[in-house]
Order: C-alpha cells, then structure tokens, then sequence
C-alpha cells in the first residue's frame, strides 16, 4: 500500500481500522449493557477504562506487527518443510511454561537481549525508511509514524516486561529503631502475664489506673495471637528456639486440657480454674482466628528445623531489650551499663558467623547482663539479693515508676542472654566441635536438622529437638481440626455469628460482609474443605469511595474488621481487598486530620468503666467506611490501629505511632490501649482520657504487625506456605470490579465537629425538671452506688443492700436521700432539688458529668449548689451543698436532711418496708453530729450492716443541731415528704433514737 498502490493514507488508515475494530464494537458493547443498579456516569467511566486497556493493546499489536508477521512465517515455512518434504523433527515442541522458565533462568531480560530477538522490527523499519522514497515520496510521511513505532518496538516490549516494583515504602532509621523498641516492650507483656500463674495463658487484659488489675480470663483469639506473639519474638530475637518451644509446648498443653465442644474452644476461659465461662458459646470468628493462626504456627515449626540452631537476629534482639534499659535508666548509667554497652559494640563490631565466636560473645554477653540485672536488684532491695528473688511487682511502693521499669528491664535483659547462651551450650557445647565428624559443619552453625545428622556430641539434644518440634507442628495442625457444620448455614452459605452450647441454638444473625473480621474463619473452612468456595462469594460486596477510589463497606468502620485478616493472610496488588486497605487507611488518616487528632480507630477500651471499675469495650469506626450509624458520635483513637497501618502505609502509620507516643500513651507494655477524645467522657477541662490497660489481642496485632514491616511478611509467607491455603489463595486475587453500585454512606454521618485542647467539653444539662422521661446519672465506685434523676430523686446502695428506700415510679419520683432548705424568719421552706418539695424555682440546672452530679437552683434570691459524689476509695457519698445569699438582706437559713435507710436487699423491702423497719435501729452521736444507723440481724448466720449520716458546715456560723429519727414524728400523721411536720411547725427536731417505725 505504501510503496506500489495509490492513496497510501487510505490503505494505512484501512489496517488500523481492521485492528481497532474490534475494541470499538467491544466498547460499545460495553456501554449498551448498562446494569441496572450501577449509576450512568460509574458505568460510563469504567467502559472508559476499559477501552483504553484495549486500544493500548492495538498500538502494542500495531508496533509488533513484524515480529509477529515473521515469527508466524517462519513457523508456517517450518512446518510445510517437515512435513511434506523433510519428514523429521515432527514432534518437536515446547511447552510455553518451558519457555518462560528457559527466559527467567537465562535472564533474558535486558535491553540488548530483546533487541536481538526482535530484530526484524528495526529492521524492516531501517530498510523501509531507506526504499520507500524511492518508491513513493508522498508515503514516507504516513509511513513514518509507523516505522518509527516498529524502531523501538523491542524497547517497548522490554519496558513493559520488567517486573513490577511491589508497594513498598522504606522505614527511616530513626523509625525502624522506634518499631523495634516498640515491639520489645509489646511482647514485654507476654513476657511478664503469660507464665505459670495463669496456665501459660494470655490474660484477656491489664488495667494500669491505680493499681494493676489483671482480668483472669482468655479467649481463642488471645490464645493464637499470644502463640503467634511468641513466634514473632523469636523472629525478632528476643526468644530462643529453646525457650519458643518450651512455651509453646506449654500453652498447647494447657489448651488441650481445655473442655471443647466439637474441636472448638468456647469464647472464654478462667486462667486460674481452666473453665469455661458462662454462657458456654463458640464464636465463629474466634475460632476461625486461632485456627488460622495454628495452622500459621505450624507452618513456622515445620520451617524451624531447617532454620540455623542459632537466631540470625540474636543480637539486634539483645540490642532493643538493651536500649529500652537504657531509656529506663535516664541520665544515670551505672558501670556496669557502660561495660555492657562497650561489649555489646565489640560483639557487632566483630560479628561473625563462626560457631565458636557467636558463642564467645554470648558468654561473655549474658555475665555482663547478670551483673547489670544485679546492680538493679541492689539499688532497689537489699544489697547483693539474687536477681530472682525481686519480683518486679514487689518493688516497695516508695520508688518510683522509672526505678522500678528498670529493674524488670534489667531483668529482662539477663534472662534473654541467659536463655540464648543456656540453648547454645545445649546444641553447641564446647566439646561438639572437637567431637564432631565433620568439624567444619558445626563450626558454621549448622541447621537444627544437619546437627540431627553430624556425629557429635549434641547429636542427641539435636534429635530430641527435632521430635519435640515435630510433635508441636502435630498438635498445632490437630487443634486446628474443627468442626464448623454446625456454624455452617448451607441454604444461605454463610456461617451464624455463633452458637450457644447450654441453649443448643445458633444465632439468628450471619457474616455476610466480605470486608469483615470473619474473613479469616470463612477462608480456613474453605482451605479444609469444610465450607464450599460458593461461601466467599456469598459474602456482600457493598462499595463506597474514600477519595475517589473504590473500597469495600464494613459494619462498624473499623480498622480492625478491614486489617485483622492481613495479619497472617497474604495480599495482592491490584485487587478487590488491596485496593480496599490501601483506601481504608487512607480515610482512617483522613478522617484524624479533620478531628485534629492522630487516627486511628478501630474496636477498643473506651473511658467508661463498670461496677468494678473495669474499662468497657465496644467498635468504633469512622464515618463512611461503616453501614452502622452513628459513628461520628465517638472519637476514640486505639495505636494499635496505627500497628495494623503498618502493613500498608508504614511511613504514616510510624509517625501516628510517635505522635501517640508523644502523647503520653508509650506505657511500660508498649502503648496502651486507647485515647478517649469523645466530649461526653471527659472530666471538665479536659479534652482527652488515656485508657489505662493492654490488650492481649491488641497487643498480639501489634506484635504480627511490627514483624510484617520489619521483618518482610514472616507471618504471610509462613500461611502461604502450607498446603492447605496454597491451593485456596486464588480467592484473595479477586479483581476490582469495573462498575457497581456504591452505597451511600454521606446521608447518615452526621456534622464533624473538630475537637480542640481549649474547647471546654459538653456535659448533660437540663433546665427543667419535667422531663418525659427522668434524666439518670450513675455514680458509683464499684461497691457504693448511687442514681440521680434531673428531679432530684434516687437511690443508694452498697453492693446487693439497698442503703436508702426507692420504688421505680416515672410520675412521682419521690425517693431517695434530699435537703430541705428554710428561711427563719418567712418560714418558706424548698429543696436543693425539685424533689421533694416540688416548688417551682426561679432558676433551675441539673448537672450531669463524669462522676458528679449538681443541682443549681434559686429561690427567694437564696442560691444553693449541690455535688453529689461518690468516693473511689472508701464506700460514701458525698453531697455539698453551697449557699449563697443574692439580695440585700441578711438571711438564716435552715439546712434539714432526710433518707428512708433500709440496709437490706432491695427485693426484701420492696415484699414487706413496714416489716422491713422494725430490724432498723439509730444512734445519735451528738459529738460527731452524726446518726449511726444499724439493722438487727434476724438470724445467727446474718450480719449487721451499719450505716451514718452526718452533716457539716464549713465556712459558716452554724447554730444547733437537732435530730429525729421516727418518720412519724418528721412527716406528721397524714402528712408527705412534701411539706412533712417538720418543715411546718417552728422549733428543734425531738431528737428520738432507736427503733424506726
């Protein structure tokens, strides 16, 4: 066409238009079958992005035009020969998985390489360029183009065949130091709670407010990540093959000894007594968890014998305990902390892989260590105690926070070198060498399995090693072994959230989200066979965008739903669930910037505690990547979200870490477990409350997550590996779909409000008493208990025993503990409260915070101020009243208080109060101005509750004090609470005591 024909335009435009033809009639194709859910303009865009996938395929086709056309030729030529004239090599052939496995063994990938097998290219585009003016000058400038293409067209297929650059950011080593400590002092927590005193089993969590409060149960979900935790740490170094293994063997025999319901744990467990705890319940997902990460466990011991018998990152793990010591020791460095640190810098130095030499230096090193875990031991006890004989808890209280973390880190330190050089000894002791039949094998430190197989004298500790790990990847794969047919609903392939053992019921409510923590437990059923590949498909794949880019809806929006999977489970680039983290970290960190907080949220401890001051627990998420509502109303930001970031913006997530560690939340464990920014929770002039505990499971994720961005995907690789899951990773490769639906998530998250460190935070206020519905406020200490209404009503009670008389009455709402104020000279009388006088004020607040409860109200221009607090330490409520005098003339006011005292259980009055009052006696003490309160008890078996009642005035002139005890003679014969006798008639109180009637 360019050379002989004429209109070479015409002819050139008529071979593109036969290779575009097809893409366009695909294309249009494409946007005439519109789904019907899916908006125009989505659908439009990605028939865009398709289309211009295909016309980039056509240039490729158009530029490689030669090399195909001249490959084709040759094979047609090839086969005519053999086949009709030469008659051999018929049955000559490759396979293409031969073929690609000759290029990538060869390496022929460089430029040159290319080149020269696509030659003809530049070739005919060289000997065109030469012939065609010749020929036809007026083609050379459509031609021109075309063979400028074919020219570089091996450039082009070289460019486009390099392998693609992962994801991957690169820590600084500011960061990674960071990290390290970081991850030493999280698996601290392991180290310290997970031994013998609770059955080698990870307490569920541990409050650091006043006093360490350890909670004495454990889940499936802290059992496999302590496991994993422990595994990490001897990644990292910090743990020998031999203490590794002594753990595990542990653990695993305390949870073999577990009662179990068709191979799964239930939910959970008493530490102390190992049983199970009511309701007696299977969790789909905490069992799908632990059974993950046992087969993950069993992966890394099957890999363990053919690791080196000596930990690689030995001395990077002596180095962070090292450096966390250090930090606890402030400015003061001991001597011996020098020595050791000059060691420490030789041993580096002269690092080597000579058995002989790492054993040197690890001798050398654990006596130093020993010495400085004395020295610490000394300064804090008394002089030259043994290093174990100073539990770290039993420090006396007198030393500080900072003494006191040294000295655990001190001993820290020396265990952790004590261990390596007592595991070395074992399988390297000073005669293996000598003893060896081959010398120079074990002088290169030799895999746990080559040892096994040398004469030598750690020959047998090699071989019992080796059964001991065998027997532990055995057991991880048994445990492992559940049954999940009865979690299992085949009609709508899903799995239930549970099942309750006592009640034999599954729940009524499923997984059915893609984008959930349940992600894990569906992928192990369907790896062992026990749950169809129909169930991951049948899971929703509901879409939102989070700037601009598709990500996959969750329920709750938390970090922990999108990031808990990836902790041992793998991921790839370009699909549905890594474009769904990369986008969910991307809002997370958005979403911080507009509230002016570090982000970070997930499901965590929140700053609100029970009835034994124990911090409660529930999700949180951020606006928009949830379908439930209303989760703007919390602002609680968990580190151990930023730890999950690390595998997928670990730059960003590192310095969210520090920002929070800056904060004040880098605790002796690692970071604690939360920081409440939510208004609501907070204690007037403060902005923010750190949640004062560690997580077992939290700590674990953190601990699985700081070993992906630093160690390079242990875990991922470990899953990867077995069998089981190898054939099942396809499900995980899922593409991002072209076009769908997004749901709409803008039209349920409410206003963003930003918080400031100067905003004084909102607390519940109401101007009237006459609510629909009374207001409550609870106060309580964990043992005294007291409720409030915004009426001025209520209760009190210790324990199970009702202090002060109530009745659940919405109307009247008259019960409970209240002051009547008087004016002496009018003989107007109100309350402190609208109960119980129920006299209209002109000026009425109810006042409810964090902890306090207060009543402001103005009458006759007598201004009065109540707090109602309880104490957190001794079991009493304390109510303070201020009074103040806003007119001009001089007042004497009356204070009385009164309160029905039952000191019996609740449901015992409420049978019988009249019966109730005649075991009620009082005392009064005029000296403390107080009245003592007893209940005779009705039986030998019974005990005397005591309770007292005074008042007290500071600040002011106070006249007598009178007393009454009958409520006849306060209240009147026929008279209320209201306006009782005593309030009418002028006069002292009679002072009665004794029985109440």
């Amino acid at each position: 066409g360019w050379s002989a024909l004429p209109n070479p335009f015409l002819w050139t435009a008529v071979v593109i238009a036969v290779l575009l033809a097809p893409p366009m009639a695909a294309a249009l194709t494409d946007l005439l079958r519109k789904p019907t859910e899916a908006p125009f303009d989505q659908h439009f865009l990605a028939v865009l992005r398709t289309a211009r996938a295909q016309f980039a395929q056509v240039l490729l086709s158009l530029a490689w035009l030669p090399y195909e056309a001249f490959y084709t030729l040759d094979a047609i030529l090839r086969t005519l020969w053999r086949m009709l004239l030469s008659r051999r090599r018929l049955l000559e052939w490759n396979p293409s998985s031969e073929v690609e496995r000759d290029i990538e063994e060869s390496d022929r990938t460089d430029l040159v390489t290319t080149y020269r097998t696509m030659w003809i290219g530049p070739a005919l585009a060289v000997m065109t360029w030469t012939l065609l003016p010749a020929m036809n000058v007026s083609a050379l400038r459509v031609a021109a183009p075309i063979l400028l293409l074919w020219l570089i067209s091996p450039g082009v297929a070289w460019w486009i065949s390099r392998p693609l650059a992962a994801r991957q950011q690169t820590l600084s080593l500011e960061q990674t130091q960071f990290l390290r400590r970081l991850a030493r002092k999280t698996w601290g927590f392991f180290e310290t709670y997970v031994g013998a005193e609770e059955n080698w089993l990870p307490p569920d969590n541990v409050q650091q407010k006043t006093d360490v409060v350890i909670a004495h149960r454990t889940s499936p979900t802290n059992m496999g990540m302590a496991l994993l935790a422990d595994l990490s740490a001897h990644d990292f170094g910090y743990l020998s093959s031999g203490q590794l293994i002594a753990r595990t063997t542990r653990a695993l025999r305390t949870m073999n000894s577990l009662e179990r319901y068709r191979g799964h744990f239930f939910n959970w467990y008493d530490t102390r007594t190992l049983g199970p705890l009511s309701p007696r319940y299977i969790s789909t997902v905490d069992s799908g968890n632990l059974a993950g990460h046992l087969m993950t466990l069993r992966a890394g011991f099957n890999a363990l014998p053919d690791a080196p018998i000596v930990n690689p990152r030995w001395l990077e793990g002596i180095s962070d305990t090292f450096e966390i010591l250090r930090e606890a020791a402030g400015r003061a460095s001991p001597r011996v902390l020098i020595r050791f640190a000059a060691a420490l810098e030789q041993t580096t130095a002269e690092r080597g892989d000579s058995l002989t030499l790492i054993r040197t230096h690890i001798t050398l090193l654990s006596t130093l260590a020993a010495e400085v875990a004395e020295h610490y031991v000394g300064v804090i006890s008394a002089p030259r105690a043994p290093m174990v004989s100073v539990p770290v808890m039993a420090v006396d209280e007198h030393h500080d926070e900072h003494a006191i973390e040294a000295i655990s880190w001190a001993q820290s330190l020396a265990r952790q070198c004590a261990d390596l050089r007592d595991d070395l000894l074992l399988l390297a002791p000073l005669s293996a060498s000598s003893s060896a039949s081959d010398p120079a094998a074990v002088e290169a430190v030799p895999t746990l399995r080559q040892l096994a197989g040398i004469e030598s004298a750690a020959r047998g500790a090699a071989r019992d090693r080796l059964a001991a790990v065998e027997q532990l990847a055995q057991q991880s794969g048994d445990l492992a072994a559940v049954d999940y047919s009865f979690l299992f609903d085949k009609v709508r392939r899903q799995f239930v959230i549970g099942y309750n053992v006592g009640d034999s019921r599954a729940d009524a409510s499923y997984y059915d989200l893609l984008a959930s923590e349940a992600r894990l437990a569906n992928f192990v059923a369907i790896a062992q066979g026990q749950a169809p590949q129909e169930s991951w498909f049948a899971l929703s794949r509901l879409l939102t965008t989070a700037g601009g880019e598709p990500l996959l809806l969750s329920w709750s929006g938390s970090m922990f739903e999108y990031l808990m999977p990836l902790l041992v489970m793998p991921t790839y680039e370009d699909t549905l669930l890594d474009q769904t983290y990369v986008a969910a970290v991307q809002r997370q960190i958005e979403y911080g910037r507009q509230r002016g907080v570090p982000w970070g949220v997930s499901e965590c401890g929140y700053n609100t505690v029970d009835v034994h001051d124990n911090y409660q627990y529930r999700a949180f998420g951020v606006p928009g990547l949830g379908i439930k509502r209303g989760l703007a109303d919390d602002l609680v930001v968990a580190p151990y979200a930023s730890a999950l970031a690390l595998m997928v913006a670990p730059q960003e997530a590192c310095a969210n870490l520090q920002r929070l560690a800056a904060g004040g939340l880098y605790g002796r464990f690692g970071m604690f477990e939360a920081i409440d920014y939510t208004a609501s929770r907070q204690r007037r002039g403060e902005s923010s409350s750190i949640v004062r505990s560690f997580m077992a499971h939290h700590h674990g994720m953190s601990m699985l997550a700081f070993s992906y961005a630093l160690l390079d995907r242990p875990m991922q690789k470990r899953f990867e590996s077995d069998p089981q899951f190898k054939a099942t990773l396809l499900l995980l490769q899922e593409r991002i779909p072209r076009a769908t639906l997004f749901y709409a998530t803008a039209s349920i998250a409410p206003d963003l409000a930003v918080s400031g460190a100067s905003a004084e935070p909102p607390v519940r206020v109401m101007t009237t008493p006459q609510t629909p519905v009374p207001e409550v406020q609870l106060l309580s200490n964990g043992r005294y208990h007291v409720m409030v209404t915004n009426a001025g009503g209520g209760s009190s009670r210790w324990k199970d025993f009702a202090v002060t008389r109530w009745r659940e009455d919405a109307t009247c709402d008259n019960w409970g503990t209240f002051c009547y104020l008087r004016d002496i000279a009018s003989g107007e009388f109100w309350s402190i409260a609208h109960q119980p006088t129920l006299k209209t004020a002109d000026h009425y607040e109810a006042i409810f915070s964090e902890g306090r409860a207060e009543f402001r109200r103005r009458d006759h221009d007598i201004e009065a101020h109540t707090e109602i607090v309880v104490s957190p330490e001794d079991d009493i409520e304390l109510r303070r009243v201020r009074i103040s005098n806003r007119g001009r003339t001089r007042r004497t006011i009356e204070i009385t208080s009164y309160a029905e005292i039952v000191l019996a259980p609740a449901a015992a009055d409420a049978l019988h109060s009249a019966f109730s009052n005649l075991f009620v006696q009082t005392e009064i003490i005029e000296k403390r101005a107080a009245i003592l309160c007893t209940r005779r008890p009705r039986s030998q078996e019974e005990h005397t509750p005591m309770s007292f009642h005074l008042m007290t005035a500071h600040g002011a002139d106070a006249g007598a004090v009178s007393f009454e005890t009958d409520r006849v003679r306060f209240i009147g014969r026929g008279g209320t609470i209201t306006a009782p006798h005593a309030m009418l008639s002028r006069g002292s109180l009679s002072g009665s005591e004794g029985s109440v009637l």
